[in-house]
């Protein structure tokens, strides 16, 4: 249905794709600990149908992402809807003073189990919608289409993995430094920026009067780096916790994701 292309190997595409790697673990990370924390006020065995329907969710939303990535590439002006929305949820993000966990479990109290499970969808389609963007912004302008979407399903499949695979790694790592959320976040930023200035290039070859700024592919990457190396160190300064205490509550939420996924293989999601 959509056409892929395998994009050119070069240093551009492995500092794409670690980016992403990078990005989707802890986007995906964050989205396994929210999953977790807006089901805890359900009762017993509701809880874990609730996260299995939630699950479930995220596979769908992130293919059905996947496959509007191949439009946004091609049209200009969607494009500056992306550009918009993630330089929207960077800033959202650094004017809240809540964390994520805080902020989904006040979202969720209260709420019975199906609003509960439309919220767990919306949350997805949410972190979907942000690391699919991200992959888009990206992608550099003159790359064919075929081969940009490639490496957004290569995003995407490293999205769905790490969920699971790689998701204490990635929790433990939030856990001892909160910090490194805020670093996801400027880089987010900073992809919005780029997502930005590509679109008013693409709108001013349509409309010559739109002023635009095209900018090299050195400076981006550069900071890039640079919010990836000082954002590090920053957020490594202060931990929050052992690395006893991050890799036990991070083990938990994986534990709790393993036993719904088991169950629902089993047949006993409603805990028959």
């Amino acid at each position: 249905m959509f056409g892929l292309e395998r994009p050119p190997i070069t240093p551009e595409f492995w500092a794409i794709l670690g980016t992403l790697i990078l990005l989707e673990g802890l986007l995906s990370a964050d989205n396994a600990l929210v999953l977790a924390v807006m089901v805890r006020h359900l009762k017993g065995d509701l809880q874990r149908k609730a996260l299995a329907y939630g699950i479930g969710g995220a596979v769908v939303l992130r293919i059905l992402g996947v496959l509007l990535a191949s439009y946004i590439l091609e049209y200009w002006w969607l494009r500056a809807f992306g550009a918009a929305y993630l330089a929207y949820l960077a800033i959202s993000h650094f004017l809240k003073h809540r964390s994520t966990e805080d902020e989904a479990d006040a979202n969720a109290k209260g709420r019975g189990f199906w609003a509960t499970v439309v919220l767990l969808n919306l949350t997805d389609l949410a972190f979907s919608v942000d690391s699919i963007l991200a992959g888009v912004a990206l992608i550099p302008r003159g790359m064919p289409r075929e081969q940009g979407l490639t490496i957004v399903v290569i995003g995407g499949i490293i999205g769905l993995i790490l969920m699971r695979i790689a998701a204490t790694v990635f929790l433990k790592l939030l856990n001892k430094y909160p910090a490194f959320d805020h670093v996801a976040y400027a880089l987010v930023g900073w992809i919005a920026v780029k997502l930005g200035l590509e679109t008013l290039e693409a709108a001013h070859e349509i409309f010559p009067a739109v002023p635009y700024w095209h900018m090299p592919t050195p400076i981006f990457w550069g900071v890039m780096a640079a919010i990836g190396i000082i954002g590090s160190f920053l957020a490594t300064r202060q931990p929050a916790m052992s690395d006893e205490a991050a890799e036990a509550k991070a083990d938990a939420v994986v534990q709790e994701i393993d036993e719904t996924v088991a169950d629902a293989s089993d047949g006993r999601i409603d805990g028959r």
